[in-house]
């Protein structure tokens, strides 16, 4: 006589394949992005004005230059203070960070997750063919989540 399984029946489980794991999926698409001939000012007031922290820097090809933070911006304030040194006409080119590290849209969420520990940034672009498409934030990270939670690996 065989052995009788009482577990009941058994849950089909979601393949990867059902279950949206790529940056792609979670980044933001509609950025609010900056030129580089940008105020430190007008920078400053979108910054206020939109609740984020930081954008990207493209030029007229919308490809990616820098990214500029509020960061940049309280340390153009505090050496303008320093040296005394009117504000209103520099530009963000000088003060943005330009040698911008990326992710690619079709890295896996989880792989991102773990970038974003090692690298100790708040936000990656997303680059494709020279173009910036997105861009995927640690609140990203954080909703992905959230969302597969129920679904496969946090139960």
């Amino acid at each position: 006589m065989g052995i009788k399984s009482f577990i009941g029946a058994r849950r089909q489980n979601n393949t990867a394949n059902d279950i949206p794991l790529k940056v792609s999926d979670y980044m933001t698409r509609n950025l609010i992005k900056f030129k580089p001939d940008q105020t430190i000012e007008s920078v400053m007031q979108t910054l206020i004005k939109h609740r984020i922290s930081g954008g990207p820097v493209v030029n007229d090809k919308n490809e990616l230059i820098g990214i500029i933070s509020e960061g940049d911006c309280i340390k153009q304030i505090s050496e303008s203070r320093y040296y005394n040194m009117p504000m209103q006409d520099k530009t963000i080119e000088k003060h943005m960070a330009a040698n911008v590290e990326t992710i690619d849209g079709n890295m896996n969420i989880f792989d991102a997750a773990n970038k974003f520990l090692k690298a100790k940034r708040r936000r990656f672009p997303i680059v494709e063919n020279g173009k910036l498409v997105g861009q995927i934030s640690q609140k990203d990270v954080l909703k992905a989540a959230m969302k597969l939670k129920g679904q496969n690996w946090w139960k």
